[in-house]
Formats: structure tokens, C-alpha cells, sequence
């Protein structure tokens, strides 16, 4: 294939991500396999960037949580495609997230935004899932071994519980052992240092930018 004609075919990848249509974007990542395009060049050539661009125009105001979601499900179905493929070429993940959202809240929407969001962009994401007691991070922190832990407080009233879990893996002895970020409707950043968390994060995009910057 001349690289015109790959170059074509990363441009209409990347297109198919930012607009969020998963089922071409599915279509265009089999194809590329089959041709005996390396996986590898179709998540860091078309892919990561589609979704990095899809972050820039959420945070610019050019996107809204709706053209978010629907990039960030196309950039999964496309990974779950591709990812049998990154395994066997070795490709290691860019990290291990454990996230979940703090004992008392169960609001997920959030949660699963930054998800989608990490997944995309090559992170290896434990979801513990909503009214996730502090126990059950230590555990998590314990058997997975984490780059970073990210917690979400929706509600006012839930917000002390970032910092009493924060508090509790601190006296696991496993605060050493992960950066922790945290994020949420009601959360701001001096809030969350203020928590002892290491970042702060008030959307998706700025979730993945936050994490990369924590584990460099």
C-alpha cells in the first residue's frame, strides 16, 4: 500500500472516531487488520489522536458530553477489536487505573466518561463501581497494583469521603504505592489536594491528561 493511500486510510479512521460512529469505525479497523496493517499503527497513528482531538474540542466548547460519549464508545468497540492483537504484538498498556466512586454515592455517568476515556487511550481500567467503600480501594490497590486511583464524588455529601478513603489507604500503608486523582460535580481542585490526592480532574479529558502526568 503506497502512503498515500495508508494515510487515507488513518484520516478516515480518525474521522470515524470524532464523529463517533462506531459501527465504520469497527469496519475500518478489520479491514486495516486483514490488509496486515500493524495494530499498533492504527491505535497510535489514527486512533488515540482521533480521541485526543476529541478531548481538545470538549474542552474548547466545540464539543459537548454527548459527542463525547458517542467518540469514546466508538473508540471502545474499536479496542475491543483491536486489543487481541496489542496483546499478542506485546504492546504493554499505558498504565493500571483502578477507579470507582467513593462509599455513599452512586452516580456513575462521570465514572464511566473517564473510563471510556482512559481505555482509549491505552489504559489497562479496573471499575470497582458506585458506593465503593474504602475497604474495597485498599483491596483493589492490594491485588492490582496500580499506577493511579481515581475516585468520583458526585454529591456534596459524599464529597468527605474522598478524603477519609484517602486517609484509610494512607493507614493500609499503601499511600506510597499510588498517585491518586480525584474528581466530581461538586470537587475542586484545592478541594482534592486539600483530601491528599496528588491531581485533580474536572472532566474525562482532562482525566487522561492528569493520569499521563502522574505516572511520567
Amino acid at each position: 500500500m503506497t502512503g498515500m493511500a495508508e494515510a487515507a486510510r488513518f484520516d478516515a479512521l480518525f474521522d470515524h472516531i470524532l464523529v463517533g460512529d462506531a459501527d465504520a469505525a469497527v469496519a475500518a479497523v478489520q479491514t486495516g487488520l486483514d490488509d496486515g496493517v500493524p495494530a499498533t499503527s492504527l491505535l497510535f497513528d489514527a486512533m488515540i489522536p482521533a480521541l485526543e482531538e476529541v478531548g481538545r474540542r470538549f474542552e474548547t466548547g466545540e464539543y459537548f458530553l454527548p459527542e463525547m460519549l458517542v467518540a469514546a464508545r466508538a473508540m471502545r468497540s474499536t479496542m475491543a477489536l483491536l486489543r487481541p492483537s496489542l496483546v499478542a504484538s506485546d504492546v504493554p498498556a499505558a498504565g493500571r487505573f483502578v477507579m470507582g466512586t467513593v462509599a455513599g454515592d452512586i452516580h456513575d455517568i462521570g465514572k464511566d466518561m473517564v473510563d471510556l476515556m482512559l481505555e482509549g487511550a491505552g489504559f489497562e481500567v479496573i471499575d470497582l463501581g458506585v458506593n465503593v467503600p474504602a475497604a474495597r480501594f485498599i483491596e483493589a490497590i492490594q491485588e492490582h497494583e496500580p499506577d493511579v486511583v481515581g475516585m468520583s464524588a458526585f454529591l456534596t455529601t459524599t464529597m468527605p469521603q474522598v478524603a477519609r478513603t484517602i486517609q484509610a489507604i494512607r493507614d493500609a500503608g499503601l499511600r506510597d504505592r499510588v498517585r491518586i486523582i480525584v474528581g466530581g460535580a461538586p470537587i475542586t481542585e484545592a478541594f482534592a489536594l486539600e483530601s491528599g490526592a496528588d491531581g485533580y480532574a474536572p472532566d474525562a479529558s482532562s482525566a487522561v491528561r492528569a493520569t499521563r502526568a502522574l505516572i511520567r
